[in-house]
């Protein structure tokens, strides 16, 4: 059981970036996914999910506009593109099975995350 993200580094603020996440070893046509952050001295923030039944997604009001989560039910893949980005964006990024109420919980199954540096 596995998840792998990808894709992070640094750019300046009104760049973008674009993050996969490779998961295995479950049945992850079937699991809520997410993408959660975690800032230099704060918690995990839950970022934006995808529904597994109808593919719907849904967002954090801070990233509404600027991210898109995608997946890919073939191949395993999670991917996040994030567009617009601010310096308030940086933090560590990591794809977690579950939702916006249980994907940012430490008992979350999650990666080790992707580094993202948004910094003139």
């Amino acid at each position: 059981v596995q998840l792998v993200e990808s894709g992070g580094g640094m750019v300046q603020p009104g760049g973008s970036l674009n993050l996969s996440c490779a998961a295995s070893g479950f049945a992850f046509s079937r699991n809520f996914m997410s993408w959660v952050r975690q800032g230099p001295g704060k918690g995990p923030e839950w970022v934006s999910q995808i529904n597994p039944i109808n593919g719907r997604p849904d967002y954090a009001e801070d990233v509404k506009g600027r991210f898109t989560i995608s997946r890919d039910t073939v191949k395993n893949m999670l991917y996040l593109q994030m567009t617009n980005l601010k310096p308030e964006d940086t933090a560590l990024y990591y794809c977690a099975r579950g939702n916006k109420d249980t994907a940012p919980l430490g008992s979350a199954f999650r990666g080790r995350g992707t580094q993202v540096t948004v910094s003139s």
